[in-house]
């Protein structure tokens, strides 16, 4: 089975692909089309893009600032 970094890349890259897709579309669609659907690509599919991108370019240096959990009092004893 897949380790959990290897399965979190695999879900980012595929989430960034897919993101993609409709973004392209918003591209090459004529602009009186795309007028009724540039609000999801703003506000939806832009973000999720940008961030799986800086998690798979940055996300060492990422998980490294996220606080680590302090150990339960079960796993001290």
């Amino acid at each position: 089975m897949l380790d959990s970094a290897k399965a979190q890349r695999l879900i980012a890259r595929y989430l960034h692909i897919i993101c993609g897709v409709p973004i392209l579309g918003y591209i090459y669609t004529p602009p009186m089309q795309a007028q009724y659907f540039a609000h999801s690509i703003r506000y939806g599919f832009v973000p999720v893009m940008l961030l799986t991108g800086l998690w798979m370019w940055k996300g060492h240096l990422l998980r490294g600032l996220i606080p680590r959990a302090a150990p339960t009092r079960a796993a001290r004893a």
